[in-house]
């Protein structure tokens, strides 16, 4: 074999590349749908964005939250489409798995085989060679190929930071944007700038990789498409004319799946949420749950505003709590425990020092903030309580009824989330009654909130008035796991 060869492995690799592309595109457009606006600065504070793909203009005569700000992509250009985030996520992280697996193989095999001297620019002189290149790209011409070669300079250079730069690039802004990893490495994300930074960086990646597939393509179309892809089929420049079918009916399964993909999300989404989901949720247990939160940010990080996200109760009960400064309000903690108790606010601050943690805020919409959030540790609270053996999860319920709160077209009901035991001792777990060093405001869950910094902040329930400890989960709502995985689909497990 000789560097210019097409082996199999290739040739199969480089198909399956542009499937989980694709898909990796299209889902991470729906994920941008849900915040469609961009921003360098981890406060993510509104009117700050460097870029926004939404006309809306938020209302500034009464309270709004981040779902009011959500777009509604087409299914053409989004997987899958219509202001679906939960099945945009399953896609989108499903395929990411599938081609960093692909990925692998294919570095491992490049250089094993010594296919990487295809790509790898191993002398200086290929950059003065690509602006030549260049310029007659510009005049409306060919330049030649590179000695023995099957590319040119600039086409060298661009597989080259494809290969070895833009794809690891992807890889590792994306882990920059998960709570996981940003609460047990914060180092790590502002390597990168800031977690707003990340994402910020993770979409200009995208950018760059759609303009490489339309350059891609016109050079195929412009070198030959039959010649080309015959090569990238069979390995060798002949039955070109067959080629150019093969290559036509590779892309138009390319372009089935996607159709497929995309009407049984919109169709099944339960389906999708549960096959999915259990491939996702295997590879984030494995890698991402073991991670414990050690966030200490400075108190000149701390946001000056932290965005809302969810309506808070309405109700004639809940006013009057809050009018009297919640005296009346009452946390009862039961189900599957040796003691079970009802605590007030005042009993509440009594069971443990106060704890304090400066931590950053990871909606799954994608905005960020950071702040204090004061309380009691949850484990104390378990440890007051004593679970049973048979309990495996917890499940919060609040004061929110969506039917009344915030209605949609998604469904009503009270808001709750279940959580698996074993995140109640990790660390900085709380129980939050304060937030910035004041008591914790109604918009963001007055008089008590969860914390649990390495999952994504929908799962940290706000207005609790109850904590159940449980053995399963399947019985309460539609059996997700929350409500906003009973209604919108979302994962149970949102370490990313």
């Amino acid at each position: 074999m000789t560097t210019l060869d097409y082996p199999a492995w290739l040739r199969i690799d480089h198909w399956l590349n542009v499937l989980f592309v694709t898909l990796i595109i299209r889902s991470g457009i729906e994920i941008l749908a849900t915040h469609p606006k961009l921003y360098w600065h981890d406060d993510s504070k509104p009117g700050t964005e460097w870029a926004r793909f939404t006309r809306k203009v938020m209302p500034q005569d009464r309270l709004y939250d981040t779902l009011d700000e959500e777009e509604d992509y087409h299914p053409v250009i989004a997987l899958p489409g219509h202001a679906q985030l939960g099945m945009g996520r399953h896609w989108h992280f499903f395929s990411v798995i599938g081609w960093i697996l692909l990925g692998l193989s294919y570095y491992v095999l490049l250089f094993a085989t010594g296919q990487w001297h295809r790509y790898w620019p191993y002398s200086w002189s290929i950059f003065p060679e690509a602006w030549n290149d260049l310029v007659t790209y510009l005049s409306f011409n060919l330049p030649p190929l590179l000695p023995g070669e099957p590319l040119d300079a600039m086409q060298k250079l661009a597989y080259a930071g494809v290969i070895f730069v833009l794809a690891p690039f992807q890889i590792l802004t994306g882990a920059a944007q998960s709570p996981a990893i940003a609460a047990r490495f914060p180092w790590y994300v502002r390597m990168w700038g800031g977690r707003q930074w990340a994402r910020s960086l993770h979409f200009l990646g995208l950018v760059a990789f759609l303009v490489f597939i339309v350059i891609h393509l016109s050079m195929v179309f412009f070198w030959g498409w039959g010649p080309l892809n015959a090569s990238m089929i069979f390995g060798s420049v002949h039955n070109t004319t067959l080629a150019t079918f093969l290559s036509l009916g590779i892309l138009a399964t390319i372009i089935a799946v996607h159709v497929a993909a995309t009407i049984w999300s919109l169709r099944k989404p339960r389906s999708v949420q549960r096959v999915l989901g259990a491939v996702v949720n295997l590879a984030r247990r494995i890698l991402l749950r073991p991670l414990d939160s050690r966030q200490n940010y400075p108190a000149a990080k701390i946001s000056a505003q932290h965005r809302v996200n969810g309506k808070p109760p309405a109700s004639t009960e809940y006013k009057v709590m809050a009018v009297h400064d919640f005296v009346d309000w009452r946390l009862r903690v039961g189900g599957l425990v040796e003691n079970p108790v009802t605590l007030d606010l005042s009993g509440l601050r009594a069971l443990a020092d106060r704890e304090s943690h400066r931590v950053m805020h990871h909606c799954v919409q994608g905005w960020t903030s950071i702040g204090e959030w004061s309380g009691v540790p949850l484990a104390t609270v378990a440890d007051l309580v004593r679970p049973l053996p048979q309990a495996k999860y917890v499940c919060f319920l609040t004061m929110q009824d969506n039917d009344r709160d915030e209605p949609s077209s998604h469904g009503g009901g009270q808001f709750y989330e279940v959580m698996d035991l074993e995140l109640v001792h990790k660390p900085q777990t709380l129980l939050a009654y304060e937030m910035n060093g004041r008591p914790l405001p109604i918009q963001h869950g007055a008089p008590l909130r969860l914390r649990v910094e390495t999952q994504v902040g929908f799962k940290m329930a706000k207005w609790i008035s109850q904590i159940e400890f449980i053995n399963d989960y399947s019985g309460i709502g539609q059996g997700a796991g929350g409500w906003r995985e009973d209604n919108v689909y979302y994962d149970k497990n949102v370490e990313i």
